[in-house]
């Protein structure tokens, strides 16, 4: 994708891989990439005026939570739990429903369903995705899981097409003004005053209280003194 960034391809073009041999997560590590999952990328040509953007990271959350929620609840988003699911996980979050973390993780039931990354290359914004569809690896640091542990197995073919009409919706709205993404994202994530942990690039870690987004989607987080920290670039894990 980089390649036809630096070529000129238009916005819109998204390329999908059946499996990769080099998968990679934030800071280089690595990402597990058996076929029956998802692993695609995409392109947005940034304009004068537009947000921010690194704000593309909460408008690939938002797509992608929608996606999830379009085939883990057909014809209701994302709709009401099951009997099974009907334990709360905080206000109008149940059990089997996909969750945001900041900036563009999405959970479910705590563990990670997938991962997404963002590249600036000759004026444009490259967004990759992979989701655990069909499998999710049982040997990480944290948990992860897949939409298969849930019982649904998507087609990756289809399910990246759903994914592309939803970011393109998403993508329209946030070049008027971040505002309907963010009211998005707050709407998909976890609760505020949810304990967190944001590990920061100079090595150091912050305990805290999730206070929201501020105006441009930066983290909020609120510490034992009182004071607020605002985070812009930081590994961030529930407590």
């Amino acid at each position: 994708m980089a390649e036809l960034a630096r070529n000129g391809a238009g916005e819109g073009i998204w390329l999908r891989a059946e499996r990769q041999t080099a998968g990679k997560g934030r800071q280089g590590r690595a990402w597990q990439s058996p076929p029956g999952n998802l692993y695609v990328s995409t392109l947005v040509r940034t304009r004068a005026g537009e947000p921010s953007p690194a704000t593309l990271a909460l408008v690939a959350a938002v797509a992608l939570e929608e996606t999830v929620s379009t085939f883990l609840f057909p014809g209701q988003g994302r709709g009401p739990a099951s009997a099974s699911q009907t334990a709360s996980l905080g206000p109008g979050l149940r059990r089997g429903e996909p969750m945001l973390k900041w900036p563009n993780d999405v959970l479910i039931d705590g563990a990670k369903l997938s991962g997404i990354l963002l590249e600036r290359v000759e004026g444009a914004v490259i967004l990759g995705f992979g989701v655990n569809l069909a499998h999710h690896p049982e040997d990480l640091d944290r948990l992860a899981t897949s939409l298969a542990a849930y019982g649904v197995t998507p087609d990756p073919q289809l399910f990246a097409e759903t994914l592309a009409e939803s970011f393109a919706r998403w993508v329209s709205r946030w070049r008027d003004g971040i505002a309907p993404v963010r009211e998005r994202w707050l709407a998909r994530a976890h609760p505020v005053d949810t304990a967190l942990t944001a590990r920061l690039a100079d090595g150091t870690s912050l305990d805290g209280l999730f206070g929201g987004l501020d105006s441009e989607g930066a983290l909020i987080l609120r510490l034992a003194d009182g004071t607020s920290h605002v985070i812009h670039a930081a590994d961030v894990f529930l407590l």
